[in-house]
């Protein structure tokens, strides 16, 4: 299947498909933003796409490209096969398998009819201003140059998707006015801001005092990333110093390589100051002493010295 649609998908269209990444994405967003004077957000969030996927009218969107029984069959049994979570096995009947090999083709096949092709082809030619799309599997972004053209969408858009049996997420997909005035106005902190892709975007002046799109990673993603390493050094802590740090340390390096992007290092520093908090707490915690202080634990980094912050993705 990648190989017969892979000449249909279009360019804007970036998750699970060879050579691309959630970086160029990332990318390509931002400088859309600048090059086309965009206003206007629609962030779209499907709601539970993987398990809400309508299998019948998957295949029928299948077959307006490929007709082979055989090809049908096997797709069968894949969205039969049943889902093995902490040792229990459960079936649906309907969606598709979160996590299979061939889910991830399933989304770009589903959403290239529902989403992309409907927006290059009856969408642009309708707008007054300039627009962009771009989508990363499910997550999807929608550029504006005007309100009215966006707000028109928008109502569209959710119509289209309830068509084909999917439904967006009532809080994540929303209208976000992205203007260099509007981020930071009035209460909400949100204002002019909108995540995608794990990075919340906004405007901001760089240090050389020119209006930019920067991006930092989303609060709840920084948060969960603490609180899982916290939980790893606690679990964790009966393993020999060495062996602590050489995992610690692939963490953070993993971490860096996804969120090492531009304008992004003082998220990346507050993780690694935290991963060190909590890594000297529960060493502490293996003996009675019950504490290691700092003068202790520096010389324990020097060491050991966990990977500092760095920024990874400058360019694509």
């Amino acid at each position: 299947m990648e190989h017969v649609f892979e000449s249909d998908f279009y360019d804007f269209s970036y998750g699970f498909r060879p050579t691309r990444n959630p970086h160029q994405a990332l990318h390509a967003v931002r400088e859309l933003i600048d090059r086309l004077n965009i206003g206007w957000i629609v962030d779209v969030d499907v709601q539970q796409f993987f398990d809400t996927v309508d299998r019948d009218v998957f295949f029928k969107l299948l077959h307006t490209r490929v007709k082979d029984g055989g090809l049908d069959r096997l797709l069968n049994e894949w969205f039969e096969a049943g889902v093995l979570d902490d040792d229990e096995l459960s079936y649906s009947d309907k969606g598709t398998p979160q996590g299979g090999v061939v889910s991830p083709n399933i989304a770009n096949i589903y959403l290239h009819f529902v989403l992309d092709e409907w927006f290059e082809r009856d969408v642009k030619a309708r707008l007054k201003g300039r627009s962009f799309l771009i989508r990363f599997a499910d997550d999807a972004v929608l550029g504006f140059e005007y309100e009215e053209d966006a707000r028109r969408v928008r109502e569209v858009l959710l119509k289209r998707l309830e068509k084909y049996g999917l439904k967006a997420h009532p809080v994540k997909t929303r209208l976000v006015k992205f203007t260099r005035q509007a981020y930071g106005a009035g209460k909400d902190r949100t204002n002019g801001t909108f995540d995608f892709l794990g990075c919340t975007h906004y405007w901001a002046k760089s240090r050389r005092g020119y209006w930019v799109v920067k991006r930092r990673t989303i609060g709840k993603r920084r948060r969960r990333a603490i609180i899982r390493f916290e939980k790893w050094c606690k679990d964790n802590r009966h393993l020999s110093v060495k062996e602590q740090w050489q995992e610690l340390s692939q963490k953070l390096r993993g971490y860096y390589q996804y969120y090492g992007i531009r304008g992004n290092y003082d998220s990346l520093y507050w993780v690694y100051y935290m991963l060190r908090q909590a890594w000297r707490r529960w060493l502490g915690r293996r003996s009675q002493k019950g504490f290691i202080n700092w003068k202790r634990f520096q010389k324990l980094l020097e060491r050991f010295p966990l990977p500092t912050p760095r920024i990874v993705q400058k360019w694509v």
